[in-house]
């Protein structure tokens, strides 16, 4: 049998791990943790992704744990609707969730191993699949692949009850975004980005939760009654770190997944679909074919696209989170609004 060491036991990890042939791979899964995250987030399953889960097995129990998007409004400070948007066939999955059906669908052969990894195995196949500060891209890619920081400060938290009504969307401010969409039926995500020198490491969520209901202060009313419910143990504050452009995410005996190859911002909501993409690409390609050549087709197939989504993100990161162009902004996106309900009668 052939050794994997997969390290990082996230959504790519995990996802991976479940779908690697228990017959043909010796796989061992390294993790830092061995319980669920504290806060729990929202993550939007895109068609792509759930053609993912559906070889990992676990779609049908993801429908039943999420919500499904109808439309997504894009609004200003004060809580105009810019533009709607319909959203078809997207569901909203608590992370927490998608980790819990994740974990149940790895095989029994697999082995686990908990705490950090001190050191790198030289034989077999290793997976970095342990997120933008991969110790695996960092080996075997060398320095000039360490993540980046960016100057954008991240908040995203769940509070109980529906989403507000005509108060659910993304909020385009001046250098300030915030958005608000459906957990579940029941609960409500909200998110919130915006320029800031908190962190980058050991960010006092209290601290940034108060600074962002005082930046926000005054604005729509839909995000007020978001940000008077939210609580510091119900909040995760994070700088946003990105990877540089990666021309292959196989090399050596070494190959990346999910953000360890592509880390990018989060203003698509791409990230965790691409990770479950990379994981089920990599495994049905491993399982398949001789190693070099799965490790070939891989890159083939998986670094234009997520690189140019990578790309893409960074880029409406820039015109959401723009200041002097903000007006400007605004206005196009009022015109298009008023153009797209001109050509529906």
């Amino acid at each position: 049998m052939e050794a994997i060491t997969i390290v990082g036991g996230g959504i790519a990890g995990l996802a991976l791990a479940a779908t690697l042939d228990p017959d043909r791979f010796d796989v061992a899964l390294h993790e830092q943790r061995d319980t669920l995250p504290a806060v729990e987030t929202s993550l939007a399953m895109w068609p792509e992704a759930q053609r993912a889960l559906g070889s990992v097995g676990i779609l049908p129990a993801i429908r039943a744990a999420g919500s499904g998007f109808e439309a997504m409004a894009l609004r200003d400070a004060s809580g105009k609707a810019l533009l709607r948007a319909e959203v078809s066939g997207v569901i909203g999955v608590s992370r927490a969730d998608l980790l819990r059906h994740l974990d149940a669908a790895v095989p029994e052969p697999v082995a686990r191993v908990f705490g950090a990894v001190t050191s790198l195995p030289e034989t077999g196949l290793l997976v970095g699949a342990d997120g933008v500060h991969s110790v695996v891209r960092r080996a075997r890619w060398g320095p000039r692949s360490m993540a980046r920081l960016s100057p954008y400060l991240a908040l995203r938290g769940v509070i109980g009850g529906p989403v507000p009504a005509d108060a659910g969307g993304e909020y385009w401010g001046r250098g300030e975004l915030f958005g608000i969409a459906p957990a579940s039926r029941y609960r409500t995500y909200w998110y919130a980005s915006y320029r800031s020198d908190l962190g980058p490491g050991g960010i006092d969520v209290a601290a940034a939760l108060d600074l962002t209901r005082r930046r926000f202060s005054g604005k729509a009313a839909g995000i007020g009654r978001v940000l008077v419910a939210a609580t510091p143990e119900g909040t995760l504050a994070q700088r946003i770190w990105t990877v540089p452009a990666l021309g292959r995410y196989a090399r050596e005996g070494s190959v990346l997944v999910g953000d360890a190859a592509h880390g990018m911002t989060p203003n698509l909501g791409r990230g965790a679909c691409e990770a479950l993409v990379d994981a089920v690409t990599l495994a049905e390609l491993l399982n398949s074919r001789p190693l070099p050549e799965a490790l070939k087709a891989y890159n083939k197939r998986r670094v234009l696209r997520s690189q140019a989504l990578r790309v893409a993100s960074s880029a409406m990161t820039r015109l959401v989170l723009t200041e002097s162009a903000q007006p400007l902004r605004d206005g196009i996106l009022s015109l298009a609004g008023r153009l797209s309900r001109s050509a529906q009668g």
